[in-house]
């Protein structure tokens, strides 16, 4: 695998935990493992200079449409980021609130990727049907590349692991790999 450090970026999608009640984001028991990844390519990423975008759900209480299928979750103020993703310490950490499944309906990632000079996305996040699926179809659209290690993402809301899986690859042209071998490439 060949990362170009200079047009790529690790994008984290919802890797959230919750606040108080969410209906959306408890901890599960395979969460351990997915949280320990995106950790590990985080850390990856920003020693290897890669900016490190985080878009979060940020939904406005009883109006965003999303909260009619899915109950309350990601309100804002009351979800953040795993807390040992440290999001926003980085030197080039940047945080995108979304109110939809997509990172890029709605909000400015699209500019600010644009402006970073990135072209490449290592996408990570949950769940992998909905809010990592409209995203990556959203940056296939638009004309991003896309890495996906497959093990820093997770299904738990809608639909199998393989299926979402299958989809970036036949659909969106997605890269799928291991977060071991995205690590090692950063770390070179």
């Amino acid at each position: 695998m060949d990362i170009d450090r200079k047009t790529t970026a690790l994008l984290v999608i919802d890797a959230l935990t919750a606040a108080g009640e969410d209906a959306v984001y408890e901890p599960q028991g395979d969460e351990a493992v997915f949280s320990q990844n995106c950790e590990r390519l985080v850390k990856a990423a920003r020693a290897a200079g890669l900016p490190v975008i985080f878009t979060n759900d940020d939904h406005i209480e009883g109006v965003d449409k999303e909260l009619e299928l899915w109950g309350p979750h990601g309100i804002h103020g009351k979800v953040q980021n795993i807390p040992a993703l440290e999001a926003g310490t980085g030197p080039r950490d940047f945080i995108v609130p979304k109110r939809r499944y997509s990172g890029f309906f709605g909000t400015d990632l699209d500019l600010l990727l644009r402006e970073l000079g990135v072209r490449t996305l290592i996408a990570v996040g949950e769940d992998t049907n909905i809010c990592v699926l409209h995203t990556l179809a959203d940056a296939y659209f638009l004309g991003y590349e896309t890495i996906v290690p497959e093990d820093a993402t997770r299904t738990f809301l809608c639909g199998t692991q393989e299926a979402g899986i299958e989809h970036f690859v036949k659909c969106y042209g997605s890269r799928v790999t291991t977060t071991a071998d995205v690590v090692e490439e950063l770390t070179r």
